[in-house]
């Protein structure tokens, strides 16, 4: 055998040594499950202008040789069979290491069983319903629950009003949203009328609102899907005057969203909500986000609950890629994911109770205003650090 010679074995060994100490390339592969299509197709898009615009802003951020690759997929709406066979294939098919989205709660409750069987993180950026994260230690919820909003603005509201009557959509988040505001109406010193809850696509709410107006309550509490269900609402409850009759409007966030405010008009004057986000906020983060999103998606750009969603649900997901060398394991992830914490989120401080692995927040007291001629959610009181009452009020059940 001819021996090789020294110099040569040199070259070889040290291109070895280079080779061994680059960084490889390395993918994540993460499936996004959200609505494009059906009456809230509008919100899956935010929620993808949210997440998008995170990764390209903040792609550089990521270990040297790691990209991110997204699996994208429709559930059409609150289609809880087919969201789990869309998630099945992802993770059979696709080899996702993280499922992300989540429009709709029964969707993502549909969905709980097979991640935790194939141990895939779940990171959710919208589903409300508290029981969520109690179906699976995979599953870290970024987002916000119902309970968040309307059990604090039951104990606001009991402060001011005596008489209560509750509409909600009937689905997970709405019955989350009427037992949390009648849980702390009542524990104030309130009394709830009635409890009426409404289908889900159903947007004449003129017997619903007519018969409120009959039993005469101070306050009405009213949970719908926001966008054009919400315009709906305020406009018919200024419409059959209930406003003048003296019955206050009161509910979550989702009943003026930002980005629906310029079509209800001046009916949605007044209108009191409980939310963690308002595009009016004066936070330097708040700013710099919508700076960001309107030189990427252009000057019309109003962020909805949805698109901030996406925003921090990505930058959490980013995190773990980052503090993993992006080298996914499922269970160090949730351990990164369960205790994080973001200063700097457009909605102030945000981080993740370890115990429930859902997200703490501050909740804002809002009213419609005009600001500069424009109507806003003005954030005129704040409670700080809420996390999820149900959890709380339940012991974790």
């Amino acid at each position: 055998m001819t021996p090789v010679p020294v110099f040569s074995r040199l070259i070889v060994a040290g291109a070895a040594l280079l080779f061994a100490s680059a960084p490889m390339a390395q993918t994540v592969k993460i499936g996004v499950i959200s609505t494009y299509s059906g009456f809230l197709a509008r919100s899956g898009e935010q929620m993808e202008h949210g997440f998008r615009l995170y990764m390209k802003l903040h792609e550089k951020d990521l270990p040297p040789g790691v990209k991110v690759e997204l699996v994208v997929r429709d559930d059409g709406g609150p289609m809880p069979d087919k969201g789990k066979q869309l998630a099945q294939e992802l993770i059979v098919r696709d080899k996702i290491q993280i499922l992300t989205g989540m429009m709709w709660s029964p969707v993502a409750l549909a969905i709980a069983p097979l991640v935790t069987e194939a141990k895939v993180p779940m990171v959710i950026m919208n589903a409300a319903a508290s029981v969520i994260t109690t179906r699976s230690p995979y599953i870290v919820r970024l987002s916000f629950t119902e309970w968040q909003h309307a059990y604090p603005l039951g104990l606001w509201a009991a402060k001011k009003y005596k008489r209560a009557y509750t509409l909600v959509s009937d689905l997970a988040p709405g019955h989350d949203a009427e037992e949390a505001f009648a849980r702390g109406f009542t524990q104030g010193g309130g009394q709830v009328l009635a409890k009426v809850r409404m289908p889900i696509q159903n947007i004449d709410y003129t017997p619903y609102m007519q018969r409120a107006g009959d039993a005469k309550p101070d306050v009405l509490f009213a949970f719908v899907n926001s966008g054009v269900t919400a315009t709906q609402l305020i406009k018919i409850y200024s419409n059959l005057g209930l406003a003048k009759a003296g019955i206050k409007l009161i509910g979550s966030g989702n009943i003026t969203s930002d980005e629906e405010l310029p079509n209800m008009g001046d009916a949605a004057l007044g209108v009191i909500t409980a939310y963690h986000y308002s595009v009016a906020a004066d936070r330097p983060a708040n700013k710099a986000f919508l700076a960001a999103l309107r030189k990427e998606y252009g000057e019309k750009e109003v962020p909805s609950v949805f698109t901030l969603g996406g925003w921090d649900g990505m930058a959490a997901i980013f995190e773990a890629i980052r503090q993993q060398g992006g080298r996914i394991d499922p269970d160090k992830t949730i351990e990164i994911l369960r205790n994080y914490k973001n200063p700097n989120s457009p909605r102030g401080l945000i981080s993740i109770d370890p115990e429930t692995r859902d997200v703490v927040h501050n909740e804002y007291i809002r009213e419609v205003r005009k600001v500069g001629g424009q109507l806003a959610n003005v954030e005129i009181e704040t409670i700080p650090n809420v996390k999820d009452p149900w959890k709380e009020l339940n012991q974790k059940k």
